[in-house]
């Protein structure tokens, strides 16, 4: 049996009609897992569902918004009345480029990818910590360990989905759930507000010379989400080319 074989499991990822979060439940999807797809944008979210590749039976679409407790409340208790476990949690809900629209972008962005992640982990902590199994993986921008002038909100949520993710490491792991964060460079296809010379530079800086392609952001989340990781907790696992060398 492959290390990576995630058979008779269940994820449930929020943000997957995004770039990442659409190559992170593909990922978990090909491994063998049950998926709960997780969007607040339909027509992503259909095709994110369609592009999955599994039988209609292992992927469970849910138009939410993650800042709706309630709304989180009902979809996790559907997907335990459907698969009856949640063994993976991909907090990867975005709000596209969120330093834009002002003060009330700023705070639409640190409420869907801070608040929406803490939403969405206290929803599904306690079946994982009755099971004595889980994994919390959360989705952040490398900017938010780099600075990055012009994306304010995007580094700060992601300085708090950091803080998060260690606090929820101490606080889970004694009943075997990990919590771990992976913070993402530059990728391929997403948007960015980055001019073109700018956007040039940065590839430039990398050994790579290129971007990350989605799929290998997603095999990331695979290898933490697979038994390998087991021992990885409160981490934050960069997948950013070598940008911060």
């Amino acid at each position: 049996m492959s290390p990576f074989d995630l058979s008779g499991r269940v994820a449930l990822v929020t943000g997957a009609g995004g770039l990442v979060g659409g190559a992170a439940a593909r990922a978990l999807a090909a491994a063998g897992a049950q998926v709960a797809l997780v969007d607040s944008d339909g027509a992503r979210l259909s095709a994110a569902a369609a592009a999955i590749g599994v039988d209609d039976g292992d992927a469970l679409p849910f138009e939410a918004d993650v800042t709706d407790a309630l709304a989180v409340e009902r979809m996790v208790d559907h997907v335990l009345s459907e698969w009856g476990r949640i063994d993976v949690l991909v907090n990867q809900a975005h709000v596209g480029l969120p330093d834009q629209g002002g003060e009330e972008g700023w705070q639409r962005a640190l409420d869907v990818h801070l608040g929406g992640a803490r939403i969405c982990t206290e929803a599904v902590a306690a079946h994982m910590v009755a099971r004595g199994a889980g994994r919390i993986l959360s989705g952040l921008s490398v900017a938010a360990l780099l600075g990055a002038p012009g994306r304010t909100a995007e580094a700060t949520s992601g300085g708090g989905l950091i803080a998060l993710t260690r606090t929820w490491a101490r606080e889970y792991g004694p009943a075997g759930v990990t919590a771990n964060a992976i913070a993402a460079g530059l990728v391929e296809g997403a948007p960015t507000l980055l001019s073109d010379a700018e956007r040039d530079a940065l590839v430039a800086r990398l050994p790579a010379r290129r971007a990350a392609r989605p799929e290998e952001v997603g095999a990331v989340y695979l290898f933490m989400a697979s038994d390998l990781a087991a021992f990885m907790n409160g981490a934050v696992v960069g997948v950013d080319g070598g940008l911060r060398l």
